[in-house]
């Protein structure tokens, strides 16, 4: 599986950007998707996932209530909507599939086999 993520860029604090992970090959409804994210200088840090079984959801806390991810298998597409914006949310984004994953372990860093390539969100105050 190769992972492509867009749509990241600049954005005032408040504001809102929309993420997007688009997956190759016809299996992706099979995976446990997930987003990721890396500031400079910091551990990565799980943000979101989505179960591959019954897309349900699982989110840090530090996001929740502000950030939303959903899937469209058909288009074989993750996505991280992100309002209400911080300049703690600037970091560098990444999306991670796990093969049938399971939901305990949805924010586990080390079980998603596959990432994409990350796009910078950068959140000004």
């Amino acid at each position: 599986v190769q992972l492509q993520a867009s749509g990241g860029g600049l954005v005032q604090a408040g504001g809102s950007l929309r993420l997007s992970c688009t997956a190759s090959g016809r299996t992706f409804s099979s995976y446990t998707m997930a987003w990721f994210r890396q500031a400079p200088g910091k551990e990565r840090e799980f943000v979101a996932a989505i179960s591959w079984s019954d897309s349900s959801t699982h989110y840090a806390d530090s996001v929740k209530g502000r950030f939303t991810i959903s899937r469209d298998d058909a288009k074989n597409t993750v996505y991280l909507q992100m309002n209400s914006l911080k300049p703690e949310d600037t970091a560098v984004y990444y999306c991670a599939a796990d093969f049938r994953g399971a939901r305990w372990t949805m924010a586990v860093t080390s079980v998603y086999d596959y990432w994409g390539q990350g796009t910078q969100v950068t959140v000004s105050s």
